[in-house]
């Protein structure tokens, strides 16, 4: 379970650089004078050394991930991925001269308070498989939110960037469950395995309506939509449907650490799109 943990939060990390390093390589992209559209962006992009060390970093987070999400249950490892957020606000305060305010700290702080609790609290994975049930309602759900990222650039108004960012964090969190889904690898077992087209429909939704939401809405409502999304519903899944538990008698304190290390993410949700890099003497 010690395993498990480092994984989780070496995903945390890999995740929260990989937003800054991306960010950088980003904005000094948009600052080449190269025209063209987001396609010619992408590829001036492409051409940083810090995009494709994010991009990097991405995949091996996911690694990370799986590999914590076959270890620990599924509340832990979904809070651990919050806390990429502190991570990010960490990292920004560093490179990009991100000026945290007192509260934020304190966030961090708490994120972490949180996760330490939940090291503390967590059992060993549930070990029941899930049913053949489970795993075509996640594709079901996989399928609605894949629905709702193409129908997403017809909403409108204040609500439209939370309900696009639950959206992603459904997605997300169809991801999460989805693995502990799928037990053997074997070819012919992935391609009749409902889980398998849940996992991909629903991680591609995932990022098309996380995208699609931080560009044209406010990105601490979206983030605080996606963190909502990909840590209560899927921690529920695993507690109900795939037997996760917590070490005898401790249940009060994982509960606690789970929603102290949420609050935490939710306070640092402006961290989802690392901010801009402010002025000197700001």
């Amino acid at each position: 379970m010690f395993f498990g943990m480092v994984c989780a939060l070496g995903a945390a990390v890999c995740f929260g650089t990989a937003t800054v390093l991306q960010a950088v390589a980003a904005r000094a992209a948009s600052a080449d004078r190269g025209g063209g559209g987001d396609a010619a962006l992408l590829l001036r992009a492409l051409r940083q050394w810090r995009y494709i060390a994010g991009l990097a970093l991405d995949g091996l987070g996911f690694l990370f991930q799986i590999a914590a999400l076959r270890s620990l249950p599924i509340y832990a490892v979904g809070a651990a991925l919050a806390s990429s957020l502190a991570v990010t606000a960490v990292v920004a305060a560093r490179l990009l001269r991100v000026r945290l305010s007192g509260t934020e700290w304190t966030a961090v702080a708490v994120v972490c308070a949180g996760l330490a609790m939940l090291g503390l609290a967590s059992g060993a994975e549930g070990r029941e498989g899930g049913s053949d049930a489970l795993r075509y309602a996640m594709l079901a759900v996989a399928v609605g939110i894949l629905l709702l990222a193409f129908a997403g650039g017809r909403l409108s108004g204040a609500s439209r960037a939370l309900v696009l960012g639950l959206g992603a964090g459904f997605g997300f969190g169809v991801v999460e469950v989805t693995v502990r889904l799928i037990d053997s690898l074997a070819p012919a077992d992935l391609l009749t395995n409902p889980a398998t087209y849940a996992l991909l429909i629903g991680g591609g939704a995932a990022f098309m309506l996380l995208t699609s939401a931080l560009q044209r809405g406010s990105v601490t409502t979206a983030t605080a939509g996606m963190v909502i999304g990909e840590t209560i519903g899927p921690a529920a899944v695993g507690v109900v449907w795939l037997g996760d538990r917590t070490r005898e008698g401790l249940t009060w304190l994982a509960v606690l650490g789970f929603a102290v290390a949420v609050a935490g993410a939710l306070a640092l949700a402006r961290f989802g799109e690392a901010p801009a890099e402010e002025a000197p003497g700001a």
